[in-house]
């Protein structure tokens, strides 16, 4: 049984940093790819960054250069730095992982991220 879970989200003033941590049940060779998505209130989740097994990132637009996603695979953990916050980053950020084998995705409870203006 897979299980993700999130932690590190708070409030915090716009220009600040917070740091999201995933912490994964078992290895996360396992997976495919890790990443973190987002939910606004009255919006669509939405993809932030993703980790591939070999290392390989990818940002949304919106994040590029402010955001940081990193892995631990000795502690199954995967991380996101997130500098430079603004306001329309408020979110709940989800946890995801994507299966090696059998695509099945896989998702956390989610933390809230509040900015404040």
């Amino acid at each position: 049984q897979v299980r993700l879970v999130e932690s590190g989200g708070g409030l915090v003033q716009a220009g600040g940093s917070l740091r999201l941590t995933c912490a994964a049940s078992g290895s996360i060779f396992r997976f495919d790819s890790m990443g973190w998505y987002r939910q606004a209130p009255g919006k669509q989740r939405e993809l932030v960054a993703t980790i591939t097994s070999g290392g390989t990132t990818n940002y949304v637009d919106a994040v590029k250069g402010r955001f940081t996603i990193s892995r631990d695979n000795a502690n199954n953990t995967v991380y996101l730095q997130m500098n430079s916050l603004k306001p329309e980053d408020t979110a709940v950020y989800y946890c995801n992982a994507v299966g090696r084998v059998i695509k099945i995705m896989y998702w956390g409870q989610g933390t809230q991220v509040t900015v404040s203006s």
